[in-house]
């Protein structure tokens, strides 16, 4: 593959107050797997050097190319940026990389915007009848904030469980995936953990996972 392609907005989809999906134009001969991501930057001039990563939602067969991406309107950044965008706009996409990819069935734990390598690594399992016993833990500040969940809890039913760390709310866990946490709702530790969200999160779960016996091999995240 060629270093960067500029690839049209086909449709624009508002998930929650601040997340939206991008469904872009598939370059040729362009391919991922679940979980990996690309550098993406806004085709106008003034945001031209800003590249910013973020995950496949989309399938790799698809015939065109989906993120998920949530702004921050407190940042006259990037994500930001992208708000303004609409349908007909471009942006420019460029190598495929990343290491969070699926290596057998365990626990997914993710943080706000970082359940999106999980979405396409999921959406994969379902369609191949692999979801088996898989468990989502996603971590929001308040419902409101949850991405995707009629579709997560589509997928996974009871094996999806959303914790909120700053509101109570029924149906919902109240409090953060820690040590406590952990324990109480991992059976086996021997499996395999996917992680992705804050970096600070990544490094304490991934910390306390091993303190509870996971094996480091087993726990995949982006390094």
């Amino acid at each position: 593959m060629k270093e960067q392609y500029v690839v049209k907005i086909l449709e624009i989809k508002q998930l929650t107050h601040d997340v939206r999906s991008y469904r872009v134009e598939k370059p040729a001969g362009y391919t991922f797997i679940p979980g990996q991501a690309t550098e993406v930057s806004i085709n106008k001039s003034e945001w031209s050097g800003e590249r910013r990563p973020f995950t496949f939602t989309s399938l790799n067969d698809e015939e065109s190319l989906e993120f998920t991406i949530k702004s921050y309107a407190s940042h006259n950044g990037v994500t930001n940026a992208l708000m303004q965008l609409q349908v007909g706009d471009s942006l420019v996409i460029h190598d495929v990389w990343g290491a969070i990819a699926y290596n057998g069935e365990g626990y997914f734990i993710a943080g706000g915007a970082g359940i999106t390598p999980f979405i396409a690594i999921l959406r994969d399992l379902k369609r191949q009848g692999k979801l088996g016993g898989n468990k989502l833990f996603f971590s929001s500040k308040t419902a409101k904030d949850v991405i995707l969940e009629s579709e997560l809890k589509e997928l996974l039913g009871d094996n999806a469980v959303f914790v909120l760390s700053d509101t109570a709310s029924e149906g919902y866990v109240n409090g953060y995936i820690n040590e406590d946490f952990l324990r109480e709702h991992v059976s086996d530790f021997t499996k395999h953990f996917y992680i992705c969200g804050p970096d600070p999160m990544i490094a304490a779960i991934s910390e306390t996972l091993e303190k509870l016996g996971a094996k480091p091999e087993a726990v995949v995240f982006e390094k």
